[in-house]
């Protein structure tokens, strides 16, 4: 009954009752990743992929042939570029995979994980993941 009682005065005053009922909160834009896409590469298209795993379920030693940034939606994983140290990436965090180098652990933990992974694509690119031995 208040929201009707809101939209008769706002349509009384000419404003749009959709307008007098929204929120006025400041949008609060979050940092998560500054990634840098190295050799300059130029990116013609974007594949965007939500991709399930599940509890424990590893990745494998594997590498993208593009830049691949994401986001973890639900879970935990271990992550590990080649080169830098081990990190849990939890639901909220960002994630950063350097074209051509080795992914050495993307492997989930105690519960169930989705995230959302983004490949970077130039004209020539088509394949998104090589698995290695």
């Amino acid at each position: 009954m208040r929201t009707s009682f809101i939209a008769a005065i706002a349509m009384s005053l000419g404003i749009s009752p959709m307008m007098a009922s929204a929120d006025t909160s400041p949008i609060v834009r979050k940092p998560l990743l500054t990634a840098p896409i190295d050799g300059g590469k130029t990116i013609q298209r974007v594949e965007v992929k939500e991709i399930e795993f599940s509890a424990r379920q590893q990745t494998g030693l594997h590498l993208h042939p593009c830049p691949v940034v994401g986001y973890i939606v639900e879970g935990s994983v271990t992550f590990q570029v080649e080169g830098q140290g081990v990190q849990t990436l939890r639901a909220g965090d960002a994630f950063y995979e350097p074209a051509n180098t080795k992914i050495l652990r993307f492997d989930a933990n105690e519960d169930k994980v989705k995230f959302v992974a983004y490949y970077l694509l130039g004209k020539e690119d088509h394949e998104l993941i090589k698995m290695l031995p």
